[in-house]
């Protein structure tokens, strides 16, 4: 495994882009910034570029303008990405459910890895949906590497 793999696995940066909610999650999200919950103590860096993050953290539901927004996003994204869906709103459209501007779950447009529901999403959960997403991302680059051995 590279340094830079490594790296990616201990300092993961994460981009927050919010698709049309009510901002309960973001403010959880926010809150997981603060001295109380201090998510950089664990190396998670909060980044505004998509070409520097690891992780997309997505919460709301996706409305029809915001839909190509987020793939763009997602695609601007190097590989390996994870997608965490925080809020029920993401997972599955919540009470905007079957809305005629709404495509539903964020899992509609991109793939995602990590649910974390809840109506907010509360720091714990969304701290841990991170730290479940790492460990996906760490099998990630295993099979990679079994794969490259392979060869």
């Amino acid at each position: 495994m590279s340094i830079i793999e490594k790296s990616r696995l201990k300092s993961p940066w994460l981009l927050h882009f919010d698709t049309g909610s009510c901002n309960g999650c973001d403010i959880e999200i926010l809150a997981c910034l603060t001295p109380r919950f201090d998510i950089e103590r664990f190396g998670i860096l909060n980044k505004g570029n998509p070409k520097h993050a690891d992780v997309l953290v997505v919460t709301g539901p996706v409305s029809k303008r915001a839909k190509e927004r987020l793939k763009r996003l997602y695609e601007q994204m190097p590989e390996p990405k994870l997608v965490i869906a925080v809020g029920t709103c993401a997972c599955t459209g919540g009470v905007f459910h079957n809305c005629y501007n709404i495509e539903q779950g964020i899992d509609k447009v991109i793939p995602v890895d990590v649910y974390v529901p809840g109506c907010a999403a509360k720091p714990e959960a969304i701290i841990d949906g991170v730290i479940t997403a790492l460990g996906k991302l760490q099998k990630l680059q295993e099979e990679s590497h079994k794969k490259k051995g392979a060869k």
